[in-house]
């Protein structure tokens, strides 16, 4: 083997040493699977042909690297895979990250199990439309640490899962306890998650207060990203992805809160 071919092995290595995840196409025993567990309806709004799957590694709350997997829509599915690689750069653990074929789609199931995720062909929790995870450009982390709240007109507050409530309804990361610092909280990767373009994040709600969620856009911006052609809807996402980026760093800002804040809203009244 000739020195050009040693460097040329040596670098592919090297570079591969540092891939964290993959993208690949449904495929027909993986929808298969959605189906009969009851996470992909024949009603939804997209269909396998238009899902892929994102396998990556993750570091869990005991420092160790596992392997997960999220299903999201087809253009979005680089942008999720860099976020799940910056989340390892930065070791910002997650409790699992298992596919919603293992809880039959079961959303309080998944929270229960403090399991992240994405695709899951359901309404909106509390509503009867369908859900940004419906269309695969929503996902949810460490449910346990980022609790859905509720707020009823008699002033009854729902805390799902209902581990959160004694511990994870205050949301100060560090606080004057035996656990100074607390980790896994959705608040230190909100910039990691705009930046690739979910830009709405469900802790900015007033009612419900959705901690553990992030999505897409706007639902008219989601809509023109499933019926437009895959080419055309990978373009269109990458405007609105640079349009974010571009007025973060155009823009003068009292913060880095302030930029994500400002410039997310602008970007999602623009698209």
């Amino acid at each position: 083997m000739n020195k050009a071919k040693i460097f040329l092995t040596i670098t592919v290595l090297l570079f591969s040493s540092f891939i964290h995840a993959k993208v690949a196409p449904v495929s027909d025993w993986q929808c298969g699977m959605m189906k009969k567990t009851g996470v992909l309806a024949e009603s939804a709004p997209v269909g396998c042909d238009r899902l892929s799957k994102v396998d990556f590694e993750f570091v869990d709350f005991e420092h160790k690297v596992q392997q997960g997997s999220v299903i999201v829509l087809d253009v979005i599915a680089p942008s999720v895979e860099q976020i799940f690689v910056g989340l390892r750069e930065r070791h910002f653990p997650l409790n699992s990250a298992r596919l919603m074929r293992e809880f039959k789609g079961d959303d309080n199931a998944s929270m229960s199990a403090n399991n992240s995720s994405a695709f899951n062909a359901r309404p909106i929790t509390g509503g009867s439309g369908w859900s940004k995870h419906a269309y695969g450009v929503a996902i949810d982390i460490n449910p346990v640490q980022n609790p859905y709240l509720a707020f009823a007109p008699d002033g009854t507050i729902t805390v799902k899962p209902p581990q959160s409530l004694k511990q994870y309804v205050n949301r100060k990361e560090y606080r004057a306890r035996s656990e100074v610092k607390r980790v896994g909280m959705a608040e230190e990767v909100v910039d990691l998650f705009a930046h690739h373009g979910f830009l709405i994040w469900g802790g900015d709600w007033n009612t419900p207060i959705d901690t553990q969620h992030f999505e897409v856009g706007s639902r008219a911006f989601v809509n023109k990203l499933v019926s437009l052609p895959k080419n055309q809807a990978m373009k269109l996402f990458e405007q609105y992805t640079r349009s974010y980026r571009d007025c973060v760093i155009q823009g003068s800002f009292k913060d880095a809160q302030q930029a994500r804040a400002q410039c997310a809203h602008s970007t999602i009244n623009r698209y």
